[in-house]
């Protein structure tokens, strides 16, 4: 068959990014060298929640996970030599996505790019944030209010761009099942649409050009018969909201777009050389349905469960993508599972009760209310436990984990502390510095006075973007503009979800959560205590909170008195609460490699305040090297995604606050 005859490849990439814009920069142009058809940008965690550098929230987690861009120079280098009108650009960004938006328009034209050609996407979802990433800061109205000027001003002057991408991906990550998947990301398609609909600032004809700028980025995990299912009900779905709630007419403007990155949340830590035919699998969902296919794709890499990816292991990455591409026959074939009973069978299990739970979301005022009451969080709570919960019994069997478990050893981790990357931690320093000469160079009365404009058009009713715009070409700061608006619109904790979660595991007589509730019960006797207490704490800015709520809904169920108040807190926060509720215990989850330098903070403060005594237990994605050294400081245990063992986690920590306390061990196992 020949070349013309086959459908055209999805969008080829890698999500990349990390310690500056000019070390990303070089990433970028050699992973484009190599094949890559797209860019998708990974931006630290101060740049996605608003903080520039110097910020004390931004300690240790400068350039960790992603690229600091604080202004429009460093969003100069990030791009340079990057032809944007030629390039198809994803951005992960959401409750800043106004402002890097306004970034990377101001670069393209100083490039000579005309707006209208610009190509590519804003993640900007910031329902999925309250829900399972964390990286949101305002309200949900405000939020969805700078959701709804994006959308109007890109229609009018950057047509070709996707201004959100409603993204199920990180639903799935924090435990949702395929139905609520697919709910939950409807329901904030049509939060979405109703709100630039009521706004106006679209013409009533054009508002099909606004469906059609509507993309998503799903995930698709290891079942991959049932994730091709799902992405056939994300499409019918999609085509009849979109007909019967908005009148679209024009099949092609309802066209489902979807972009991928396969399950993370099933990568292991355990034999992590599994990792890469889990990926194949997760990959062959969303290309293998012609009718369902990604438009495009990016893959994890395997040792992403390890720590940050080398570029080697990206390559690997898109050498995956291209091979099925490039050397099978995939694309010469029009929809292989058109007609199958089966197929069509699940497709409509799947359609029927997503539309239920929809209807349902309805019922409680749409997406918003059902995030501002607490309903979607707990609903992810509840399903990640129950996860979690198979997989600790056997019931849902993963290789090399709880099942297959004896292994050769690995060449590929036989260095381990050589088998992913490491920012090098001066990096934060060098950015700080180049942050304080940009501004102490730029014209500050102009970087004043489109701050001033941004917050009156904040205040007021007119769109926002054009002030962002201004802000950017000033010179302004992402922290600062970030600031200007929480001064307006405030900032917003989400509900946890971990109080109103139902109780996964029984504990039955003899069961091991039973044996540890007795643990619990016992050494709160011996200690004259009512109840222990544990303090789960996440430092610094990583929003990843699946793991530190399934804690302490675990410790909850096991008798222990929980104290979580979410994400985003500084060390001295977090001693401070764990002083004021006199806990028996700290444990604190990173996942953003910051753990090297906010761990031992909190371990420093709780020794000049005299509570030597608590135990601090850590957890994350730690590498060897980094948890002997959290160790060697004085953390009592570190937890690595390789101790999937929930029970067996809080039993250990009944343990560590005997040993502090001085308590005989109690033989009894957990």
């Amino acid at each position: 068959m020949s070349e013309r005859q086959k459908d055209r490849p999805w969008l080829m990439r890698t999500y990349a990014g990390h310690s500056t814009a000019e070390a990303s920069n070089e990433l970028y142009r050699r992973n484009l060298a190599k094949g890559q058809t797209g860019l998708s940008v990974a931006f630290d965690l101060p740049t996605q929640t608003g903080y520039d550098p110097d910020h004390v929230l931004a300690r240790g987690e400068v350039g960790r996970v992603g690229v600091p861009v604080s202004h429009l120079g460093d969003m100069r280098r990030l791009f340079q030599d990057i032809p944007l009108e030629r390039m198809n650009t994803s951005m992960t960004i959401n409750a800043t996505a106004m402002w890097l938006l306004a970034l990377y328009q101001v670069v393209a034209e100083e490039q000579g790019a005309d707006p209208a050609k610009l190509q590519g996407t804003t993640q900007n979802d910031i329902v999925k944030e309250y829900l399972s990433r964390g990286t949101h800061v305002f309200p949900p109205g405000p939020s969805l209010r700078l959701t709804t000027d994006m959308i109007a001003y890109t229609v009018g002057r950057i047509p070709k761009w996707n201004p959100i991408n409603i993204c199920s991906y990180h639903l799935q990550e924090a435990g949702a099942t395929p139905v609520q998947e697919i709910a939950y990301a409807m329901s904030t398609a049509i939060a979405v649409l109703d709100a630039v609909r009521d706004s106006r600032q679209v013409p009533e004809e054009r508002f099909g050009d606004v469906v059609a700028r509507i993309s998503f980025f799903v995930n698709a995990g290891v079942r991959f018969v049932e994730e091709m299912c799902k992405m056939r009900a994300f499409g019918r779905i999609w085509d009849r909201i979109t007909r019967e709630r908005y009148g679209i007419t024009d099949a092609k403007q309802r066209r489902f777009r979807y972009g991928v990155q396969v399950n993370s949340l099933g990568l292991t830590e355990a034999q992590p050389e599994n990792n890469v035919q889990r990926i194949v699998l997760e990959m062959l969902a969303v290309t293998l349905s012609k009718d369902a296919r990604a438009r495009a794709v990016q893959l994890p890499a395997w040792n992403e469960a390890l720590g940050l990816p080398r570029p080697w292991d990206q390559q690997w990455s898109l050498r995956i993508q291209q091979v099925l591409a490039h050397e099978s026959d995939l694309l010469e074939y029009e929809d292989i599972f058109a007609g199958s009973h089966v197929i069509e069978a699940k497709v409509d299990e799947l359609v029927a009760l997503s539309l239920a739970e929809i209807d349902r979301i309805e019922e409680m005022g749409g997406a918003m209310a059902a995030v501002e009451s607490g309903y979607l969080k707990s609903e992810l709570v509840s399903s990640h436990a129950a996860r979690r919960a198979r997989i600790e019994a056997g019931e849902e069997r993963i290789v090399g984990v709880n099942i297959y478990e004896t292994t050769e050893p690995n060449p590929l981790t036989a260095d381990l502390d050589g088998a992913i990357m490491t920012v090098d931690p001066a990096n934060e320093a060098t950015v700080v510095a180049a942050l304080h000469r940009w501004r102490d160079h730029r014209d500050e009365a102009r970087a004043t006075d489109a701050l001033a404009a941004l917050k009156k058009a904040a205040a007021g009713t007119d769109n926002m973007m054009e002030a962002t715009v201004e802000c950017a070409r000033a010179g302004v700061t992402t922290g600062e503009w970030s600031w200007a608006l929480r001064d307006v619109f405030g900032e917003f904790r989400a509900p946890t979800g971990v109080s109103s979660a139902p109780v996964a595991v029984p504990a039955e007589a003899g069961s091991p959560l039973a044996l540890v509730r007795g643990k619990v019960a016992r050494t709160a006797a011996d200690l004259g205590a009512g109840r222990l207490r544990l303090l789960v704490g996440k430092p610094g800015l990583d929003g990843h909170s699946n793991g530190a709520e399934q804690i302490a809904v675990r410790a909850r169920d096991a008798g222990f008195e929980v104290v979580y108040q979410g994400i985003r807190l500084t060390p001295e926060q977090i001693v401070s609460a764990a002083l004021a509720e006199d806990v028996h215990c700290v444990g604190l989850s990173i996942l953003s490699g910051s753990h090297a330098e906010l761990v031992p903070d909190v371990l420093g403060r709780l020794h000049a305040a005299g509570a030597d005594e608590i135990p601090v237990i850590a957890g994350g994605i730690i590498p060897p090297a980094d948890a002997a050294a959290l160790v060697g400081a004085g953390v009592a245990a570190v937890f690595t995604p390789k101790d999937f063992g929930i029970t067996e986690i809080i039993g250990r920590i009944v343990d560590e606050i005997r040993k502090a306390n001085k308590l005989d061990p109690l033989e009894v196992p957990a």
